[in-house]
């Protein structure tokens, strides 16, 4: 019996699909900060699956007051 196990890393368009945005999203955000922490191998980029979701989760909001965008 197999079982199929999540890695711990993805590439960008993996992980673009994990977050519902567009690939070229995640690379706009990589050059300019702000974005997923990722690590550079090579030329190859790759996202901690745990990065993505403390990503995600620091921009959670109960309701749009909470919402800053100077954050």
């Amino acid at each position: 019996m197999s079982t199929k196990t999540t890695p711990e890393y993805v590439n960008t368009r993996e992980a673009a699909k994990r977050l519902a945005v567009s690939k070229s999203f995640l690379e706009k955000i990589r050059l300019n900060g702000g974005g997923p922490r990722f690590a550079k191998i090579g030329k190859a980029v790759r996202y901690r699956i745990e990065d993505l979701d403390a990503w995600t989760a620091a921009r959670s909001h109960a309701s749009t007051s909470e919402y800053s965008k100077a954050a």
